[in-house]
């Protein structure tokens, strides 16, 4: 199986990598399981909502992932400081 042409290991490098990346620009503080929690599901979730918009998706490969997942984290932050006001 694999997760946008990265399979499960390299997922959970890139999609640790992506959440820290997002974890720096957006200033919050997480650990590294949060971090690969949160560029996973914030690839997963960009993808969807790409999908959902008729709109292409980056592409495939770790180049594609790191990107789909460190806008996904981002997102997935903002939402979060949004619940919390």
């Amino acid at each position: 199986m694999d997760v946008n042409g990265v399979g499960w290991i390299a997922a959970i490098i890139v999609g640790g990598l992506a959440g820290w990346l997002a974890e720096m620009v957006m200033k919050s503080n997480t650990g590294v399981l949060m971090n690969i929690i949160m560029g996973i599901i914030g690839a997963v979730l960009l993808n969807a909502i790409l999908a959902a918009l008729n709109m292409q998706s980056f592409g495939t490969g770790w180049v594609a992932y790191l990107i789909t997942g460190f806008i996904g984290a981002c997102i997935l932050i903002f939402l979060g400081r949004v619940i919390r006001r």
